[in-house]
């Protein structure tokens, strides 16, 4: 039996979002500062760059996976163990992670107790599967949690440009089945565009989709008809995602104003 206090009813701490075992914490305030770092906390609030916490209810699932290294701090009945099943899954798990730039080995925790992951500046996305027909394709990195029920594998582009000329890698992380996605993003929720596409076609000039309908194809083509209609353009290559699906948009490139 265990207790927590002065965490989440903390006046300082705002929930921001729950579902499934996931919740999502902010700090309003950054108290524990010095007089030369004081400055910096304060126009670091006024613009929304705060720390976000996710933590884990162990109870209401049968187990969560998370990225290596991300565990805080665990309290009550909680086992963590590599969620390798056989030497088979061990050399699969170590082959998607070389190709998509993911830890190898995701450790997984049960019980019913609760779980604490580290503190975050970037913005925390809860996704449920269920809203993408079981199936979501992630731009690299951006993967912090999951339901331990939920299965992940890499997807190979749809042909080799993609990799080559698209800005993007040759493999993704893709995670399917039933259950919540716990996500490390830039950008907040609430500037984040989603397109819903109904079998057609969605063209975009750079890498600023950070995740997509697994039923969606991507490749990476000319933005004209041609050569010649492409360079007139100014635009090139472009990402294409083509079929029926979603596509979550970043407003801007990471990095760019």
């Amino acid at each position: 039996m265990y207790r927590i206090s002065n965490f989440l009813e903390n006046d300082d701490v705002d929930t921001l979002a729950a579902m499934g075992p996931f919740t999502v914490a902010e700090y309003q305030r950054d108290l524990s500062v010095m007089p030369d770092t004081a400055q910096q906390a304060y126009f670091a609030n006024e613009m929304h760059v705060r720390k976000r916490q996710v933590i884990c209810d162990l109870s209401k699932t049968s187990g969560v996976t998370v990225q290596a290294g991300a565990m805080q701090w665990m309290v009550g009945n909680v086992q963590a163990t590599t969620g390798i099943k056989s030497v088979g899954d061990l050399f699969g798990k170590a082959v998607r992670g070389k190709v998509t730039g993911e830890s190898a080995i995701k450790p997984e925790y049960v019980g019913d107790g609760t779980l604490v992951l580290e503190p975050t500046y970037r913005h925390i996305l809860l996704m449920n599967l269920k809203d993408w027909n079981g199936s979501v394709v992630l731009d690299d990195g951006l993967f912090l949690a999951c339901e331990s029920s939920l299965k992940q594998k890499a997807v190979m582009r749809s042909n080799f440009s993609s990799a080559v000329a698209g800005g993007e890698g040759l493999f993704n992380l893709s995670v399917q089945g039933e259950g919540v996605l716990c996500l490390e993003s830039h950008c907040p929720q609430e500037e984040l565009i989603t397109i819903d596409l109904q079998d057609d076609v969605l063209k975009v000039d750079g890498n600023m989709a950070i995740a997509w309908s697994g039923s969606l194809d991507f490749t990476v083509e000319r933005s004209g008809k041609s050569l010649i209609g492409s360079a007139a353009s100014g635009e090139g290559l472009v990402n294409v995602y083509r079929g029926t699906g979603k596509v979550l948009l970043a407003p801007v490139l990471r990095g760019t104003v």
